[in-house]
């Protein structure tokens, strides 16, 4: 095993991505075994409060990926992301383009739940950073949106103070991923006026990764 991932990383590097979506059974491999390495994590303090690791979910061949930034309360509870308010949100803006949960895979910036809910500090971030960076290359999805400023800083690599609103509306890119960003939907449930914007970033993300 460990051969055929030495294998998949060179052509990784060399440019051939799709690799990891043709052979569905080693992907799903292959994130089994990442999130047993994150279920036993504890490079930073969010381990000693957590309830559950919150790994991610959805459909490991999926071309596109959701990116927030930490779970919530009800994510810490059922071990699963975006669950709470703002993940059926995030749900039923899927089903009005006719696109499911399932077809997507959904996972945060860092595992584990910030005590009351509090943004992530960037000791914690850059702990648990490896981790996602995995996760992308395992699933090696043709676009990720990016849900709220602490996702979009996070992958595009930008200041901490990096404004949100002069990334969306854009097409940014990581390790030839199209990367989108938007408000996160946390952030919909207190400004019913950004949704019409998210709905269009999340329109956009749907069609360049050919879901729509």
């Amino acid at each position: 095993m460990r051969n055929l991932e030495k294998f998949i990383k060179f052509l990784d590097l060399i440019g051939y991505r799709e690799v990891f979506v043709k052979d569905e059974s080693l992907v799903e491999e292959l994130l089994e075994r990442l999130r047993e390495k994150v279920e036993d994590c504890c490079r930073c303090r969010l381990c000693r409060t957590r309830k559950h690791v919150v790994f991610g979910e959805g459909n490991p061949n999926t071309s596109l990926m959701f990116i927030g930034e930490a779970p919530g309360e009800q994510e810490d509870i059922q071990g699963r992301p975006f669950v709470g308010r703002a993940g059926h949100l995030l749900t039923r803006f899927l089903n009005l383009f006719g696109v499911s949960r399932d077809s997507v895979y959904i996972t945060n910036v860092v595992k584990c739940r910030p005590p009351q809910n509090r943004n992530p500090h960037a000791d914690e971030i850059r702990a648990c950073y490896p981790f996602l960076e995995e996760q992308i290359d395992i699933i090696a999805p043709k676009v990720i949106l990016c849900l709220g400023a602490v996702a979009t800083r996070t992958i595009l690599n930008l200041p901490e103070r990096a404004s949100l609103s002069r990334i969306r509306g854009t097409v940014q890119e990581f390790k030839g991923i199209k990367v989108i960003s938007t408000y996160h939907p946390a952030y919909l449930l207190r400004n019913r006026r950004g949704e019409q914007t998210f709905q269009k970033d999340l329109e956009l993300a749907l069609r360049l990764s050919g879901l729509i």
